[in-house]
């Protein structure tokens, strides 16, 4: 049973006296036969909940500097036009009460918490985003994640791995950066791809014929999903592990670059598509850091010397994380160029920066 909370605040220019602002807002809530309690604030203006029919509760602040604040909760099933018509004239009696002395007005939709799709998401920089998500698709954890897929209108099927949205089915323009954005010919070339399970770096590479690529991922009940629910980026491609030009080995990549660094074996381009830099900015304590360290040094040591790598690198918001990768970059067994740009994704909402590095 999920729960509706809406919010509705006045921003004013002075603190307001609550003795002369409450008085006039009671008459409202008992129109609709809720209930008033006091609570003690201790000197910081005025606190009342008031409790309703059908559990709904609101909640009145008249804070001591300047701001007043309604909430009012309600499970998903509720009355809506009985509690439009509430906050309505609640906004209504309050600007009569609070003529000449309001700044700003802001009402915002409702919050629906504790739904059976959920629809809130944070950015990298911890703000909140509201998705249009509708319908969870799939769901199951493997012995690495929990992966989910959820339904969106506007972006298709949306991959989600441990609560990080991944890639949708809108957003081309991820896979087109992570491969340089057409400035690259595949043709003919060895390509190592690490991670790339949801199919959509494969799905595109393979119209150029390269010679061969290898994809080393991980999670099979990442590619399994993937192939039955993703199909607008993958395609077809996931139904068979090899084809005429690709293979796709279901290992931890760390093993299989270390086998081919011992074996000499070089390819003309490597693509992380593991995980973005970490927003930790403590580098020497972070197990992520060290596993991308490792990661880079051992993809460097497989990139022919005319080669490009390419990864992801975080939002755009996230300076101080990619700062210290850059430094990272500094840090490997062989000195490297590197370039990166800003690329919006559709379904992450937020500028997202990619690099490209060379050997020099």
């Amino acid at each position: 049973m999920a729960l509706r909370h809406y919010t509705l605040d006045f921003k004013l220019s002075t603190a307001v006296d609550s003795a002369t602002t409450v008085p006039h807002l009671l008459s409202i809530f008992h129109e609709q036969e809720m209930t008033e309690t006091v609570h003690e604030t201790n000197g910081h203006g005025y606190l009342g909940t008031f409790v309703g029919k059908n559990g709904r509760l609101a909640i009145l602040r008249v804070h001591s500097h300047g701001l007043v604040t309604v909430d009012l909760q309600c499970y998903e099933e509720d009355n809506i036009a009985q509690l439009d018509n509430l906050l309505n004239a609640l906004e209504t009696k309050l600007k009569m009460i609070l003529n000449g002395n309001i700044t700003r007005i802001k009402r915002l939709p409702a919050l629906v918490r504790g739904a059976e799709v959920d629809r809130y998401w944070p950015t990298t920089d911890e703000r909140l985003l509201e998705y249009d998500m509708d319908q969870l698709v799939y769901e199951e954890d493997s012995p690495y994640q929990n992966i989910k897929i959820l339904h969106s209108q506007q972006y298709g099927n949306v991959l989600i791995l441990d609560d990080d949205i991944n890639l949708a089915e809108s957003d081309l323009t991820y896979t087109q950066a992570i491969m340089g954005n057409g400035r690259e010919s595949y043709a003919g070339k060895e390509v190592l791809i690490l991670g790339g399970g949801d199919g959509g770096i494969l799905f595109e590479m393979v119209k150029q014929k390269p010679k061969m690529i290898t994809i080393v991922h991980i999670d099979q009940k990442v590619i399994d999903a993937c192939k039955k629910y993703m199909r607008r980026t993958c395609g077809n491609i996931l139904d068979s592990l090899e084809g005429d030009c690709y293979q796709i080995l279901v290992e931890d990549c760390v093993p299989v670059l270390r086998k081919y660094v011992q074996e000499g074996k070089t390819f003309d381009y490597v693509i992380n598509d593991l995980t973005a830099i970490p927003i930790s900015t403590e580098p020497e304590e972070d197990s992520t850091w060290e596993f991308l360290r490792l990661i880079l040094d051992l993809s460097i040591k497989v990139l022919h010397p005319s080669g490009k790598y390419f990864t992801q690198g975080n939002a755009q918001t996230m300076t101080e994380a990619l700062r210290l990768y850059e430094e990272q970059l500094k840090k490997l067994s062989c000195p490297v160029g590197f370039s990166k740009e800003v690329v919006c994704v559709p379904s992450y909402l937020e500028q997202w920066v990619f690099y490209s590095v060379w050997k020099k």
